[in-house]
């Protein structure tokens, strides 16, 4: 997906929005993907040299952010779909057809700073876990020790729901929006069909799947991440592990789902096998 959605913006003065947002999704994905393989290796075999103050900060400060990244331009390719697809009359949605090529790189700005912006807290709370575990117990008071805690946790958890959320709402109302419309569509069609099979009507058919899966996936996606960020499962538990497996595997899955979705990104693996296979003969 990103070399088919880069190879199309090389060369062009002015880049489309939906491969703005891909391109932007699917590298927050590959690096959120590798950074999660790096950071459960080092957890295995550097366990004492992992549990260090800085590293722990730093680990936990770039796993928010790519997390929070992909959801949100998870949720911002959803806007797109809707407003490109769905087939809404109303001032607001025409409005933003006419202005979302204007828009993109505005949206994909707002969602580095919100990421970057949720992610930042949680060197604070890092540091200050690290310090009140380290720290002898007759030179720290219990009560003020709680109050910072609790103080410092509020502020990181009421930030990280505001970021984590919004992208949530936006993407469960895009894709609903875009099945119904697409539903009521399809209705109409099939109300219209003469008994042949239309390939627009499949077309629709396999948009509507389309669409289902990204929203299941997303939930799921975001489950996971609100799960392990706010460390609900001991480090390498059983419900950790799942949790991890889980979240790995959506955004596999929802690259899988957008290539079968979309011609453009399968022409490419298909012209580098006819490429290959005209070498080997």
């Amino acid at each position: 997906i990103l070399a088919a959605s880069s190879s199309s913006c090389i060369g062009s003065k002015t880049w489309p929005p939906y491969d703005m947002i891909v391109i932007s999704l699917s590298s927050s994905k590959l690096i959120l993907q590798s950074w999660n393989t790096l950071d459960f290796l080092m957890n295995i075999f550097y366990e004492p040299f992992f549990y260090k103050e800085n590293l722990l900060t730093v680990t936990k400060i770039i796993f928010t952010f790519l997390s929070y990244s992909s959801l949100w331009f998870g949720a911002w390719l959803s806007v797109f779909y809707c407003i490109k697809v769905a087939s809404f009359t109303q001032s607001f949605f025409i409005w933003l057809k006419l202005r979302i090529a204007r828009l993109m790189p505005w949206m994909l700005l707002t969602a580095w700073l919100c990421s970057f912006t949720a992610a930042i807290p949680f060197a604070w709370d890092v540091s200050s876990v690290h310090k009140n575990i380290t720290v002898p117990l007759h030179m720290t008071n219990s009560s003020a020790r709680r109050t910072t805690r609790k103080d410092s946790l509020g502020l990181l958890i009421l930030l990280c729901n505001a970021a984590i959320g919004v992208p949530l709402i936006l993407s469960v109302v895009s894709n609903i929006l875009l099945i119904r419309s697409l539903w009521i569509h399809t209705r109409r069609m099939q109300n219209n069909a003469s008994g042949f099979r239309d390939p627009s009507l499949e077309a629709h058919m396999k948009a509507i799947k389309s669409v289902f899966s990204f929203l299941t996936l997303y939930i799921i996606f975001f489950i996971c991440v609100l799960i392990i960020v706010f460390n609900t499962f001991l480090p390498l538990s059983n419900g950790d592990s799942i949790f991890v497996v889980l979240m790995a595997a959506c955004p596999t899955a929802h690259t899988l789902v957008l290539i079968w979705s979309n011609p453009k990104f399968q022409e490419l693996p298909a012209r580098i096998w006819q490429h290959t296979n005209c070498h080997i003969r």
